[in-house]
């Protein structure tokens, strides 16, 4: 194997599920801006709009959560397309 081919600024860091406000603390490389404090430890922090707390798929449950308005967006831009707009 070749040597020093891996990250060495491994920590702990904080992932936070937007849609359900779980929080789960795992080693990272990963650059964070915010910090979270979880048990009277600071942690850098990571939003996730979808974890394993919410997809569909781990969770059985099927809950759409639009954070950031896409499904209005698209359906904005292909309305022209739609069968009633072809028929007025």
């Amino acid at each position: 194997m070749r040597k020093d081919i891996h990250p060495s600024n491994y920590r702990l860091v904080a992932f936070k599920d937007m849609s359900n406000d779980d929080v789960f603390i795992t080693k990272s490389t990963a650059e964070a801006k915010e910090t979270i404090t979880v048990d009277g430890v600071e942690y850098p922090l990571i939003k996730l709009e979808i974890s394993r707390t919410s997809h569909p798929f781990y969770t059985g449950k099927t809950k759409l959560i639009d954070t950031a308005g896409r499904i209005d967006k698209f359906k904005n831009k292909y309305k022209k397309f739609s069968k009633e707009e072809k028929k007025a």
